[in-house]
């Protein structure tokens, strides 16, 4: 079976005349933006009201302007993701970190070993503790803030990280139980680069 004949989600999906209006319209919205429907929000919207809380926390904290940069924002997603194998975030988010910084190299590599990705201080250390905060959440105190205080985070972008990461944490959860199918169109967004890799062994 190819990818884009794989069911999209574990559980049935609500039909068109199923969802209430407010889905309806972010349907067509997407549609029109994008150019197709994020499975996301197909799948979590046949439970519909649910769905709806959960979008309008997340588009909140993840799309609009905050205290963090949408780059920032996004490389927490796929720092997470990467770590919990969520396959649908790790590969849509990556495809927004690409987008955000024109850099898919970095963006790939982030997704498997944020480690190798040779990433400036900041971005290293958001990293580092959104590592923390998913692996050994238990042990994660309140001095592990220093050091993203030391690289210039003030209060609110501390805040606004670990939001974030705990977002990432829940979604990946609810996206791994469903066996969630990243859109085929998230794995060719944004790939352009200025490397020639024509000579690469």
């Amino acid at each position: 079976m190819s990818a884009a004949d794989r069911p999209i989600s574990a559980l049935p999906l609500p039909d068109r005349e199923d969802v209430p209006d407010g889905v309806r319209r972010l349907w067509d919205k997407s549609l029109e933006a994008f150019g197709f429907i994020p499975n996301v929000f197909v799948a979590q919207a046949y439970n519909a009201e649910q769905f709806q809380a959960w979008w309008n926390y997340f588009n909140l904290l993840v799309n609009k302007e905050g205290h963090l940069t949408n780059a920032e924002r996004e490389l927490l997603a796929v720092v997470v993701s990467g770590i919990n194998q969520c396959v649908y975030c790790a590969v849509s988010h990556q495809a927004a970190l690409r987008f955000y910084t024109g850099d898919p190299i970095t963006a790939d590599q982030v997704g498997v070993n944020w480690r190798q990705a040779d990433l400036p201080e900041r971005e290293a250390t958001l990293a580092a503790y959104a590592e923390k905060l998913t692996l050994t959440p238990a042990q994660v105190t309140a001095e592990d803030l220093e050091p993203l205080r030391a690289v210039g985070l003030d209060d609110h972008q501390i805040l606004e990280a670990v939001q974030v990461i705990g977002m990432f944490n829940m979604t990946n959860r609810v996206s791994t139980a469903l066996a969630m199918v990243p859109n085929v169109e998230y794995h060719s967004q944004d790939r352009f680069t200025d490397v020639d890799l024509t000579s690469r062994p």
